[in-house]
């Protein structure tokens, strides 16, 4: 586990290795506020030895919100609760970064905004989404705006726009969704580089900043030119996952040893100059230690497998069993954590 357990780098963040627990929503919060559940499983987290931890998807105005027990920040008074569990995470000698997030048509607002008008089929319904105004653009872009310099009052070591799994940057990015025809159609990354240039203007140059972007928006050749653009254009890393759900077009061939995301992370990687994350069925320490070997990616994002054992680091560096997930065609740990049964047996395994 020589790389693994490596240090790393992102501008002036050192992080003691390169494990990263990617951004997870549990629905924790209340009103948008942190409350002391959220405290307590960061603090879980952070004791369990990653270098980095990404907070959950946090939205940047309530019309934005994917569920009603989503973390906010989208008002000062909340920077208070973000920074305990900033301080909680330093104590344990770990680095956070936050997710800055926008849900879109994919959200719970019964009448949300969207590029432009899209049937989305979700969870409550299908709604269509509204098509964005130049107005609105502009008034959600300065949320995003907005959002981290607030990240960067509560303390955070860095920020990590959400830009894939079908979220707004996401629909934005997408051309099976984003039918404009004026320069947020013809170049959508457009809406991506303007708020980054917004960001820099309110926060320090050394002040990290990252977007988690979809592969295969809709193609891997999309996000391979994505990311080319936002290297060049000053983003500090790529969190590399999968794009707008039914919206993919994903040809990758089936001999490929490792998930669809972390093929599409070591296709970026060729591309960049700047650090990129890999995440997706990295369910062991050993695979862990291959994919960064083999793909060159930076740090490997463990999810799964720290929901099931969130010491998965520590237990990692010791050679101890981390757990498995298994996999299951719905995660069961989601609000049942009870029933999730690579949880329940590595308990069993571990009294």
């Amino acid at each position: 586990m020589k790389k693994l357990f490596s240090e790393f780098s992102i501008k002036n963040i050192e992080i003691k290795n390169r494990i990263c627990v990617p951004p997870m929503v549990v629905g924790l919060a209340k009103d948008g506020y942190v409350t002391a559940e959220n405290l307590d499983r960061y603090k879980e987290l952070a004791k369990g030895g990653p270098g980095l931890i990404i907070q959950e998807a946090t939205c940047i105005n309530k019309d934005g919100r994917l569920s009603e027990k989503q973390i906010g920040i989208w008002e000062d008074n909340q920077i208070e609760g973000l920074k305990n569990i900033v301080n909680a995470v330093h104590e344990e000698g770990c680095k956070i970064f936050i997710q800055i997030h926008h849900a879109g048509v994919t959200g719970i607002s019964k009448s949300p905004l969207c590029p432009s008008p899209y049937e989305y089929k979700g969870f409550a319904g299908t709604v269509i989404g509204r098509e964005m105004t130049k107005e609105d653009i502009e008034s959600i872009q300065k949320d995003y705006i907005e959002a981290v310099r607030r990240s960067y009052e509560a303390g955070y070591d860095g920020v990590e726009l959400h830009g894939c799994h079908g979220y707004l940057i996401s629909q934005f990015l997408n051309k099976n969704v984003n039918k404009r025809t004026d320069e947020y159609g013809t170049n959508p990354e457009r809406f991506v580089l303007e708020i980054l240039e917004g960001i820099r203007k309110v926060t320090p140059e050394e002040f990290v900043v990252g977007i988690r972007l979809g592969g295969f928006e809709p193609s891997i050749e999309d996000g391979v030119s994505y990311a080319k653009i936002l290297d060049k254009s000053g983003i500090d890393f790529l969190d590399i996952s999968y794009g707008f759900f039914n919206e993919q077009e994903i040809n990758v061939n089936k001999d490929y040893k490792y998930s669809n995301a972390v093929y599409a992370a070591e296709k970026i990687k060729q591309e960049v100059s700047i650090p990129v994350f890999a995440v997706n069925g990295i369910n062991s320490a050993e695979i862990a230690e291959e994919i960064l070997d083999e793909t060159n990616v930076d740090i490997v994002d463990i999810g799964k497998g720290i929901l099931i054992n969130p010491n998965w680091a520590n237990h990692a560096m010791d050679g101890k069993d981390t757990g498995k997930c298994l996999n299951c065609a719905k995660c069961m740990w989601f609000g049942q954590s009870e029933v999730c049964p690579g949880k329940v047996i590595f308990d069993k395994n571990n009294k």
